[in-house]
């Protein structure tokens, strides 16, 4: 058996949601130290981050209209994990969201006007790996059709 099929369904999301928040922190923190020598990083790190979410929401958007046809998929199922996600996988996805935005927000609120306020993008790259994995993996009720439609 290869060390692939060892992981869980959608691990790979996991670790790339824990892996972008901390390459985030460890940036955002340096700059928000000093500013000087690490604002360039930062802003890279962050914009990065904020183009990479957005495409994986994209591309989520796109794989949760696909699947619509035969499950009813909803936002908070979709973008939050809400009773479509195991709990631990809900965790996990929502709480490295939640260290985002906290670094976000207090690093942006010390180092006002620097490359520190471009932070405030990188939640969606939390919110973006919920919604691909929810979109891929989650468990969605399955779509009634209505009988007088055919």
């Amino acid at each position: 058996m290869s060390s692939r099929e060892q992981w869980a369904p959608g691990q790979a999301i996991l670790n790339w949601s824990w892996f972008g928040t901390s390459v985030f922190t460890v940036t955002a923190v340096t700059a928000t130290i000093w500013p000087r020598g690490f604002q360039w990083p930062n802003l890279v790190v962050s914009l990065i981050l904020f183009v990479a979410g957005t495409a994986a929401m994209v591309r989520a958007f796109l794989l949760a209209v696909e699947r619509s046809r035969h499950h009813v998929v909803g936002i908070g199922g979709l973008y939050f994990a809400a009773g479509s996600a195991p709990r631990q996988v809900q965790q996990i996805l929502l709480t490295s969201l939640a260290v985002q935005i906290v670094v976000a927000l207090v690093t942006a609120s010390i180092r006002i006007y620097t490359s520190a306020a471009f932070g405030i993008l990188v939640p969606v790259w939390g919110l973006g790996l919920t919604g691909l994995w929810c979109a891929r993996f989650g468990e969605f009720e399955v779509r009634q059709t209505d009988p007088q439609s055919g």
